[in-house]
């Protein structure tokens, strides 16, 4: 099987996964991942904190949003913009949304909009990793595209990136591709991830 191949094939299968798992399992999950992230200094300091619409069996994030508006945080959703790049709006908990062309919800006729290199802290949706920050997405590299800025600077740096994921996403090493942005962390619901720590061994 062709590399391409292999990759649909792990999308598939790991998507899949997550649609298949009960409410129940996803809001342990979603206490988890809070936990995760609160072992991390800056999700509770930086003052711009992406994150996205969960979909498609995507490990939300609505218990690890409220503590950032109370804190004085901003929380911003993104936004496809020209060039097939994100732009990233804040978002509060009421605010309208509206499908776009994906069917994942973003905020309407927001009054401010940032680029991706004025964020402090990004949280990136995924399908795999691996323990170095190596990262699955969805095809589209709108990502990658939107960050790749990060690749000419030494990491970590800001904004940082924290993927995302349920602790089955993770594998034991992704090839990367030349344009790929790795992550800093990824932060499951078991553990943070230091993805520039020197030991990658499997957790105990």
């Amino acid at each position: 099987m062709d590399a391409p191949a292999e990759r649909r094939e792990i999308r598939q299968q790991l998507a899949a996964r997550r649609r298949a798992l009960t409410p129940p399992q996803r809001m342990a999950a979603a206490q988890g991942l809070r936990r995760s992230l609160e072992q991390l200094p800056e999700f509770h300091t930086d003052a711009r904190v992406a994150g996205y619409w969960a979909t498609d069996g995507e490990l939300p994030l609505n218990l690890a949003i409220p503590p950032l508006a109370e804190r004085g945080q901003q929380f911003l959703l993104p936004m496809i913009g020209r060039e097939r790049e994100l732009r990233f709006a804040p978002w509060r908990a009421g605010d309208p949304v509206e499908p776009n062309r994906y069917g994942i919800p973003e905020p309407v006729t927001p009054h401010e909009w940032f680029a991706a290199f004025q964020l402090d802290l990004v949280l990136v949706p995924l399908l795999a990793f691996d323990r170095r920050g190596h990262r699955l997405g969805y095809g589209g590299g709108y990502y990658d595209r939107s960050f790749a800025f990060l690749g000419d600077q030494t990491r970590p740096t800001e904004p940082l990136l924290v993927g995302i994921a349920y602790a089955f996403q993770e594998m034991d090493a992704i090839d990367a591709e030349s344009w790929d942005i790795p992550l800093d962390y990824v932060a499951t619901d078991r553990e943070l991830i230091d993805c520039h720590a020197t030991d990658h061994g499997t957790p105990a």
